[in-house]
């Protein structure tokens, strides 16, 4: 059976935008420096490929990879693929206190993203109560 492998976003600064995607997971910074960085530039990769790339990656596996690559041109319009990010839930529940969410929220803020706006609504029986986003380029994902 196939499993996911990267998550790729193209970006204007690779690597800026994997140390944000860091910091929102709490992984550490991926930086391609000591002997990461000369495995890659010893299969062929030049100083320059790896200034145009990034990653944010959990050490243990579980989350999810995320690969950002230069884009050739600024972002235009709205995604067709967005990232829903999950607060922690202190009882382990489905349901997190508004206090929290607005918490994290700020704290995403804190690290560049951008409001752009709180929805609350139903889904048929279900509330939703979530923040749509911003990341540092723009590109938008929301936190529930």
């Amino acid at each position: 059976m196939p499993k996911l492998g990267n998550i790729v976003i193209y970006a204007d600064d690779p690597p800026r935008l994997a140390r944000f995607w860091s910091d929102v997971f709490g992984y550490p910074h991926t930086e391609f420096e000591g002997e990461l960085k000369q495995s890659l530039l010893d299969a062929g990769l030049t100083e320059r490929d790896l200034a145009l790339r990034g990653l944010a990656e959990d050490p243990s596996g579980r989350g999810p990879r995320l690969f950002f690559h230069h884009a050739d041109g600024r972002k235009t319009g709205r995604n067709r693929v967005h990232i829903d990010v999950t607060a922690d839930r202190r009882d382990g529940g489905h349901v997190i206190d508004p206090a929290d969410l607005d918490a994290e929220k700020d704290r995403l803020v804190a690290l560049g993203a951008e409001v752009v706006r709180l929805v609350e609504q139903s889904w048929g029986p279900w509330p939703e109560r979530y923040w749509q986003l911003r990341d540092p380029e723009g590109n938008e994902f929301c936190l529930q």
